[in-house]
């Protein structure tokens, strides 16, 4: 009881001395979430505390009885602290689906010149669009686009170190950093047809390293209300059987081989948000080597290609009214392509189901810049079926 009062306290005391900033940078055209925030040193306090939550409402539509799904989608808590203007640590907590516990982030940042800062810890991934900027008031639609949860599996962090930086004269922003890579193998395979590498992120929870993977993003903000990045991750994915091998015993080492994949993943992305105008666009392509060994060896139907895009575009239609207000009813639409089996090494089939389009409609009125509400229509097609599922959704999104 003690540790629950203490605990309950101190909340509330922190969230007293602190207030969350959530906006756009008018320069590099970022949206400043509250890890970035507190990096910047946009805060009043030392402690800062934030959170954010998605909680949806899935209705299937179609002939006969269909029974909808309400769930608390994901509930994130976050924690800073400013040690001093250069040193400072961030951490999310993630409750998914109220049962699951998550650390999404946890790593200190070091700012030591305006151009270079050292990371190191549990670290998103910087590709795409949604995996670093996933609060559901930064994007439109209920759900996320499922390109970024099939192709790049999102939310998709993993420990590690490396360096990110402004180059102001070049409008460019930069990331690099070496982390562990998906768990592959460790008793069983965990890559599948279906969503690629997903099963396999490790997510800090006794992570382990058979060899380190690359991940590198450029972002160019030169043009105003317009953020344009490119992408790439590379190296293999990790397997247990590598531990305690003596360098003698081929056979094990062929063995322990057979486990991994080799990963070059690439993206691009754009974002652009001016007058009520919002855009979006995002293409990934990620080729896998050694998936005939691989799904042999773990009985999986890995292919050796995943691709992916989409266009997006939105409008908020009460500028049309020209009314001074800070609320906003957002329109938009979005069109996805994605294959997660767009090429295939024999002797393995291609799985045409795994080829998919989806098509989204819908709106979004922002109550207040950390509060929307959300309604879409999403149409499901796949390359074995010529007819479209449909489904109904409806969301409510909190961000502070």
């Amino acid at each position: 009881m003690k540790i629950i009062i203490t605990t309950a306290f101190c909340v509330v005391w922190a969230s007293l001395v602190s207030g969350q900033v959530t906006s756009v940078d008018s320069v590099t055209n970022e949206p400043l979430n509250a890890i970035n925030n507190v990096i910047k040193g946009n805060t009043s306090s030392n402690i800062t505390l934030g959170a954010y939550a998605q909680i949806d409402y899935n209705q299937p539509v179609g002939e006969g009885r269909n029974i909808g799904k309400m769930d608390i989608h994901r509930l994130v808590t976050f924690m800073g602290y400013r040690f001093n203007d250069r040193t400072h640590f961030v951490s999310e907590i993630e409750f998914e689906h109220v049962s699951e516990v998550y650390v999404e982030q946890a790593f200190i940042n070091y700012n030591i010149h305006d151009a270079i800062n050292f990371r190191a810890g549990l670290l998103l991934i910087p590709m795409g669009i949604i995996n670093e900027y996933h609060e559901p008031t930064t994007y439109n639609g209920v759900e996320r686009p499922n390109l970024e949860g099939k192709v790049i599996p999102t939310t998709w962090r993993e420990m590690g170190i490396g360096f990110s930086g402004n180059l102001a004269p070049a409008a460019l922003k930069y990331q690099v950093y070496l982390v562990n890579g998906f768990n592959g193998y460790d008793g069983s395979g965990h890559f599948r047809g279906s969503d690629g590498f997903r099963k396999g992120r490790q997510k800090a929870a006794e992570s382990y390293i058979s060899s380190p993977n690359l991940s590198v993003k450029l972002d160019y903000y030169g043009v105003q209300g317009l953020k344009v990045g490119a992408a790439l991750y590379s190296g293999k994915s990790q397997s247990t059987l590598f531990r305690g091998i003596s360098p003698a015993n081929e056979t094990a080492w062929a063995v322990a081989d057979s486990s991994v994949v080799n990963i070059l993943m690439a993206g691009l992305d754009a974002r652009y948000q001016l007058n009520g105008i919002t855009a979006r666009a995002m293409w990934v392509n990620t080729r896998i080597g050694n998936t005939p060994q691989y799904n042999a060896f773990t009985g999986s139907d890995l292919g050796s290609r995943m691709s992916g895009w989409y266009l997006e575009a939105g409008y908020d239609v009460l500028r049309l009214a020209k009314i001074k207000t800070d609320k906003r009813l957002v329109s938009f639409v979005r069109y996805e392509k994605y294959d997660t089996h767009k090429d295939v090494e024999t002797p393995l089939q291609r799985n045409a189901a795994y080829n998919r389009t989806e098509v989204f409609m819908g709106v979004g009125f922002y109550l207040a810049p950390g509060a929307v509400l959300k309604a879409d229509y999403q149409l499901f097609g796949n390359g074995l079926s010529v007819d479209y599922k449909r489904q109904l959704n409806f969301g409510i999104g909190i961000w502070f």
